[in-house]
């Protein structure tokens, strides 16, 4: 797996784009790590925690940058998901991109997951 990816406001991104550093959002913060999701589990991962919202982003980062920081821990349903015990320094995230409703009002992640 190459990428892994964030849902955050677009507020909590402008904070870190201030400093260079995301430190999370709320639930990160209380859980003392930054919950990512693959591109497998981002779309349950938008109509779980983030449904009808806007001003959203997802934010993509490759695997290999994130080093000893990112454990995988069985998680919803038993999966495993990915979960960084560090800050997210920007220059490590490859791509951010608006995550936008469709009529259907659920998040439209057309092209964004690789």
């Amino acid at each position: 797996m190459k990428y892994i990816y964030k849902i955050t406001s677009c507020d909590a991104w402008r904070n870190a784009e201030k400093t260079g550093v995301f430190l999370g959002s709320g639930i990160d913060l209380s859980d003392g790590y930054i919950h990512f999701s693959t591109a497998q589990q981002a779309e349950e991962t938008a109509a779980k925690h983030f449904a009808g919202l806007t001003d959203l982003l997802l934010i993509r980062v490759e695997v290999s940058r994130l080093g000893a920081a990112l454990k995988w821990e069985v998680s919803r349903g038993g999966d495993k998901f990915p979960h960084l015990y560090a800050s997210l320094l920007l220059e490590d995230v490859d791509c951010v991109s608006p995550l936008k409703l469709g009529s259907d009002n659920r998040h439209d992640f057309t092209g964004l997951l690789k």
